[in-house]
């Protein structure tokens, strides 16, 4: 564990989670069995609204950090929020390994070239913000602080 904190410190953890963000929110339009952009399927933009509140949330992480705040009340609702947007990470990463793995069901059809290297990409990628989306969560956790509000200071409403 010390060698992954090593290599994704706080900052590094941050860009790179809204860096993959974005390319799977680029991905998420594309298709891999005809290798074209859906951009008028109103399902593609589930995860890129979903998305939005993880960026909210390392966006809070990074402020907390940066200025040494504790926690409060509005972090703790949108890392809440982040667990059931997380399932919906476990949901799309499952569903990229179902995708790749039904490449034998089609040997009839044209299937692309790039239907194999494009699909194990996504499936890294989706891998890959898993891990990054709970080592953002253990951040939170070593150097935030834990959601204690039992004592008078913490109940300050600290986003007005």
């Amino acid at each position: 564990m010390k060698f992954i904190l090593k290599i994704f410190p706080w900052k590094r953890t941050i860009n790179v989670s809204i860096a993959v963000i974005a390319v799977l929110i680029v991905f998420n339009f594309y298709g891999l069995y005809t290798n074209t952009f859906y951009l008028l399927k109103p399902n593609n933009y589930i995860f890129p609204l979903l998305s939005l509140s993880h960026i909210t949330f390392l966006y809070v992480l990074w402020f907390k950090i940066k200025e040494d705040e504790l926690t409060d009340p509005q972090m703790r609702n949108i890392e809440y929020i982040l667990y059931a947007v997380f399932g919906v990470y476990v949901f799309k990463t499952i569903e990229s390994l179902v995708i790749l793995t039904s490449y034998s069901n089609f040997e009839n059809h044209i299937i692309p070239a790039s239907f194999i290297p494009m699909g194990i990409l996504i499936f890294v990628l989706h891998l890959f913000l898993l891990g990054l989306t709970l080592l953002a969560i253990k951040y939170r956790r070593d150097m935030v602080g834990a959601y204690v509000f039992d004592d008078m200071n913490q109940q300050i409403d600290s986003w007005e």
